[in-house]
């Protein structure tokens, strides 16, 4: 004090310096998101909290309505026909065709982590088994919505995401056109019409997943625009994951070719040889289902699945009818039967892993999801810088 006077103190506008360590910047980043200064920049408004929870409520309104009304034509079909079914093969059915929808789901992981986006087990998963309804939507755009929406945060993309979903699916398109197309060159001469389906098939959906190709469709969408780090993540994508998407896809058919045969059984058909006839069984169910994907405004196919499914089972199961008086006629019964309990079956189960997936949020997510930004892993140098 001098002259009644305060001396006046210099503050310096910069922030104080902190003890540098081995774990820099991470140092730094952990000390500011203890600041309580910060906090209201990155928090979002009330305002857009609620904005983001009623889209979400529209768009789970939307699918409910999907799924209910393709829910009760399956079981409107199913209740045409009195059959005495057993429950432990329709538990194998649903067993066998999410068995095969996990490798899809799984592949879909890695195609996000070759293009550079950290997304745990449980994430991808979650978000493609609650996604796959979507798919009863109407023009099924639906499924990339929800899958990119839920699966999106700090360490993935949203764009990115998005562009991983259409390589995902049409993947498994092509690779299913490819299988059908080969087993209906073989056992179905007689047909060329669904052969040249098949092929027609396969190379629309197989030809955008060719790694050049399809990094060209993803710029030409505008995928990275903005931003040439994320268009330099397209580049990630070679024929290395397209070769592993095949097998899985592969493995993944096979399954749901497998969920057919236990759907057969189900309904009392016995003498079936799942293994000599898996071909047969992974052509029906991969064509139907290409088939129904290609007619977009059909919510999940409804019909035209049912139809080609039934093209290719009349054939068969003539052959297991041969000592009855009209052998194509109980067959075709047979046929229509076990389409729309395979549909009834496939949806419950769909039903069903979604909404326990629904219930196993990681933590990390849940923030996500909020609007609000992922909590940082845990710092051991945390503890060594003092907060305020």
């Amino acid at each position: 004090m001098e002259g009644g006077r305060a001396d006046r103190v210099h503050v310096p506008n910069t922030p104080p310096r902190l003890p540098r360590s081995r774990h820099g910047d991470a140092r730094l980043a952990s000390y500011f998101a203890n600041c309580g200064t910060d906090r209201v920049n990155v928090e979002p408004s009330s305002k857009r909290l609620w904005l983001l929870r009623a889209v979400k409520v529209l768009i789970l309104a939307v699918v409910v309505w999907a799924v209910h009304r393709t829910l009760y034509e399956a079981w409107q079909q199913v209740g045409q026909y009195e059959w005495q079914l057993e429950p432990v093969w329709l538990a194998v059915a649903a067993g066998l065709y999410l068995t095969g929808l996990t490798l899809a789901g799984l592949f879909w992981r890695r195609v996000l982590q070759t293009m550079g986006q950290e997304a745990g087990v449980v994430e991808a998963l979650r978000a493609y088994f609650i996604g796959h309804l979507g798919k009863y939507v109407p023009g099924k755009a639906m499924v990339v919505v929800l899958r990119a929406g839920l699966i999106r945060g700090s360490r993935v993309n949203t764009a990115v995401a998005a562009a991983s979903v259409f390589f995902e699916t049409l993947t498994m398109m092509a690779v299913g056109a490819f299988l059908a197309a080969a087993v209906l060159a073989v056992g179905f001469r007689e047909d060329s019409r669904l052969f040249v389906a098949a092929l027609v098939m396969m190379v629309f959906s197989g030809l955008p997943i060719l790694p050049p190709v399809f990094r060209r469709l993803a710029r030409l969408a505008g995928v990275g625009k903005s931003d040439p780090a994320i268009r330099s993540t397209l580049d990630r994508l070679g024929y290395g994951v397209l070769a592993l998407g095949v097998l899985a896809m592969t493995v993944s058919w096979g399954l749901l070719g497998l969920s057919l045969w236990a759907t057969l059984r189900a309904m009392g058909l016995e003498g079936l040889d799942p293994w000599a006839e898996l071909p047969r069984y992974t052509a029906c169910v991969s064509l139907a289902m290409v088939a129904g994907f290609v007619l977009l405004v059909l919510p999940g196919g409804l019909g035209v699945r049912e139809a080609v499914l039934i093209e290719l089972l009349v054939p068969y199961l003539v052959r297991l009818f041969s000592d009855s008086p009209d052998p194509r006629a109980h067959a075709a019964l047979i046929a229509v039967a076990a389409a729309a309990l395979l549909r009834l079956v496939w949806l419950l189960s769909e039903i069903l892993a979604a909404a326990l997936m629904y219930f196993w949020r990681p933590r990390r997510q849940e923030h996500a999801e909020a609007g609000l930004p992922a909590q940082a892993d845990p710092d051991p140098a945390h503890e060594a810088i003092p907060s305020r």
